[in-house]
Order: structure tokens, then C-alpha cells, then sequence
């Protein structure tokens, strides 16, 4: 899976498009949640938590401005000087990624347990 989701970072291809851990966030519950063929349905309650996890996410990167990466990172994923800097550099905006990656893990794990909760009950 780790690789899958490999090509989600930088926004999404190196584009500093929306967070790659937001897409990733949404990729586990269609995997927990989504069909398997054309023919089937989605779990009832995927859109709902799916919907939910875009909202969490936008309030985790409220402060950062955008939920896309180039507003996380403020890096050119273009520039190699950058993004050697934005690897190489301890002081650079990788840790306010770390910051987000956690914390939307943090939430997708709420949001997987409120369900599993809901579906024993």
C-alpha cells in the first residue's frame, strides 16, 4: 500500500496540488469502504466519512492557508534546489508536513473507529 501511495506526495505527483495525505486519507476508506466491480455499491456510510474527512482536513490546514501542498510546503517541487533544501534542511517546512500527515491520521483513525464502533453496535 506504502507504495501505492507512493506518488501522492507533493501534492500529488510533484504538482503542490492537494496534500497526498489527504488523497491517502480518502484512498483507505474507499478501500475499506468502496465497491469491488461496476456492479456493486459503496458502503452506505463512505461518501458520509469521506465528506467528513475533507472537512477535518480543511481545518488542520486552516492555518497553513490551502489544503493544497505548495501552501503546506511553500515549495517549487520543479525547483531541485528547493527540494533538496526541503529534504536536506532540519529546519525546513518538512516538519509542518509531518505536522499535517499526523494529524490526518489521527483523524482518519476517529473517523475508521467511530465506524467499526457504530457497526458492532
Amino acid at each position: 500500500m506504502i507504495k501505492a501511495l507512493s506518488p501522492f506526495g507533493g501534492g500529488l505527483g510533484s504538482s503542490g496540488g492537494t496534500c497526498g495525505s489527504l488523497a491517502g486519507a480518502l484512498a483507505i476508506l474507499g478501500i475499506l469502504m468502496g465497491k469491488e466491480g461496476p456492479e456493486e455499491r459503496d458502503h452506505r456510510l463512505m461518501w458520509k466519512l469521506s465528506n467528513k474527512m475533507v472537512k477535518v482536513f480543511r481545518e488542520i490546514t486552516r492555518e497553513y492557508g490551502g489544503m493544497n501542498c505548495s501552501d503546506i510546503a511553500r515549495i517549487d517541487w520543479k525547483d531541485i534546489k528547493q527540494v533538496k533544501s526541503f529534504y536536506r534542511d532540519p529546519s525546513s517546512r518538512r516538519r509542518e508536513c509531518f505536522k499535517v500527515i499526523a494529524k490526518t491520521v489521527q483523524e482518519l483513525e476517529k473517523l475508521v473507529d467511530d465506524y467499526d464502533a457504530k457497526e458492532e453496535a
